[in-house]
């Protein structure tokens, strides 16, 4: 009999991975003692037996009733993504907006005619991968006009259909999570090497809907950098880009659809470059005396044209709290990686690179030291996820907010994001006279480069702070707030790979121009005349 495992309706991972609770207690009490904060207590989560719906609203008919479901456990595990502020919600057992019905489509014809009961019960469709959005990019919360909310699961879909070994190309089903498309295209000897911090759970599908950035720190960053042709289904009819390496004719048919976040059509299936799977590959920690000399050496890096596959600079604050580097240092993370050539020279001038800008290797490594440094980074960074889970069991607020900058700004961009977020931390809590709870001694705020281009580089801010027990959302937005509002005023983008969602709404409202607001109403009044899909995501309904 073949058992199949089950995520957890809560968290991240599997319910056979969860630890007991006595090994969460122990955890939690080893993070808050490496973080500095005082104990707390361990909570439990609301047991699935317990958790309490609203009867749903909708039954599908009987042509659709073999691929829908409406149990308590397929209603909470698609009522939320995988932001602190959904596990939190979760962890409590407080569903207020499941999905009324959960179907699996297995083809285009299923999900045709999924869209098409949509339409017709006047319910929204919110297209669903592996629910790892950490920007409300799939919770059902629709104004009440919609007769219900129809969450459609396309993990159903998870092949890879077509592999063109001469162009280096495969044709994917969207609901094909990263290992399960990378054990196919293994097959053939091809991988596509797209590795976001979700690749365990998180679908092509996905990462096209969000335009996701990936494993590469230059070069090809993002999902779109990838992508040859898009598929999509709308209540309008097909939507399919033509497949070539490159074309000038015009707005771009899948570009719109990169980014549209299930708000033009259901992505069912895309073309996109694959390639070898490296057979040479180099990397090192390099350490410098502070992140302001870092910065230096990944803008020289960034310009130098060697297009390092990661190049991610970690202040001292991270590098100290990963273990990766002593105190006070900060740490890149560099590797490259080649199908074709050995990397010695590469790597030789890269550390040249470093050094110009104070940059060195660990003092005297031993054999098969090197990559203590990046390695040790490497297994925190994988390990985040299932932590986070750990930390909002003991009370310890996790977030975290990115954007991009250009290179002669990121200085003064960092410094002022880091100002206004801490001062507003801090304030916030001592304002509601939180006596013993977090001040800003209390709140670890630290910064990484993710990606870097010629031109710029996407910080990535962490904010790991004592939860404030029972009000874990309200601290959670006013951190939220407070980042959001220091990256819009100091210029920056209020994603730089994380998607808009419902969460980022009210800075992406500011940071579009409005005749392309405008544009993006009349392209989604075109092809989803009755406003089903995913409402509220990136323009009102």
């Amino acid at each position: 009999m073949v058992t199949t495992r089950r995520r957890k309706h809560w968290g991240w991972g599997f319910e056979d991975e969860q630890p007991s609770h006595a090994e969460v207690e122990r955890a939690a009490a080893g993070v808050r003692d490496h973080l500095g904060f005082p104990a707390g207590e361990v909570e439990r989560p609301v047991a699935l037996e317990d958790v309490r719906l609203p009867p749903p609203r909708l039954e599908p008919p009987p042509t659709l009733a073999g691929i829908c479901r409406s149990d308590t456990y397929e209603r909470a595990t698609h009522a939320y993504g995988c932001s602190y502020r959904d596990v939190v919600r979760a962890f409590r057992g407080r569903f207020e907006n499941p999905p009324d019905v959960v179907a699996h489509p297995t083809d285009e014809a299923e999900l045709e005619r999924v869209l098409a009961w949509c339409v017709e019960q006047n319910a929204a469709a919110i297209a669903f991968g592996g629910g790892t959005s950490v920007v409300g990019g799939v919770e059902p919360a629709v104004p009440e006009s919609y007769a219900g909310t129809v969450t459609i699961d396309l993990k159903g879909l998870d092949r890879v259909l077509d592999v063109d070994p001469v162009s280096r190309a495969a044709r994917i089903q969207a609901g094909a999570s990263g290992p399960i498309l990378e054990a196919q295209l293994k097959e053939h000897g091809l991988t596509l090497r797209h590795y976001p911090q979700s690749f365990e759970f998180s679908t092509l599908g996905g990462w096209i809907a969000t335009r996701a950035g990936g494993h590469f720190a230059t070069l090809h960053t993002h999902i779109e950098d990838f992508v040859e042709s898009v598929r999509a289904l709308t209540p309008s009819g097909v939507w399919e880009s033509r497949r070539v390496p490159s074309s000038g004719a015009g707005p771009s048919p899948d570009r719109l659809l990169i980014g549209s976040e299930g708000i033009l059509g259901v992505i069912t299936e895309a073309w996109v470059r694959v390639q070898a799977a490296p057979r040479f590959k180099a990397s090192a920690g390099v350490l410098f005396p502070g992140f302001a000399e870092g910065v230096g050496a990944v803008r020289a890096l960034a310009q130098s044209g060697l297009h390092p596959s990661n190049c991610r600079l970690l202040d001292p604050g991270e590098a100290a709290l990963t273990g990766a580097a002593p105190d006070g240092r900060a740490l890149l993370v560099l590797g490259f990686e080649s199908a074709d050539h050995p990397l010695d020279a590469w790597m030789e001038r890269a550390l040249e690179c470093c050094r110009d800008h104070g940059g060195a290797l660990p003092a005297a490594p031993a054999v098969g030291e090197r990559g203590e440094a990046e390695g040790a980074w490497r297994e925190a960074f994988l390990r985040m996820p299932y932590l986070r889970d750990t930390m909002v069991a003991g009370g310890i607020l996790a977030e975290t907010f990115e954007t991009a900058m250009t290179w002669d700004r990121l200085d003064a961009f960092v410094a002022a994001v880091r100002e206004r977020t801490e001062a507003a931390l801090g304030d916030g809590c001592r304002a509601r006279g939180a006596g013993l709870g977090p001040d800003r001694s209390d709140v670890h705020l630290s910064c990484r480069l993710t990606h870097v281009y010629p031109d710029g580089a996407a910080p990535y801010f962490t904010v790991l702070a004592p939860a404030r027990r029972g009000a874990e959302l309200e601290h959670w937005g006013e951190v939220k707030r407070a980042a959001s509002d220091a990256i819009a005023a100091a210029g920056g983008t209020v994603t730089h790979h994380h998607a808009v969602g419902r969460d980022h709404r009210p800075w992406y409202d500011r940071q579009r121009p409005e005749p392309f607001a405008a544009a993006l109403r009349a392209a989604k009044a075109a092809v989803d005349p009755a406003g089903i899909l995913n409402p509220g995501v990136l323009i009102d309904p």
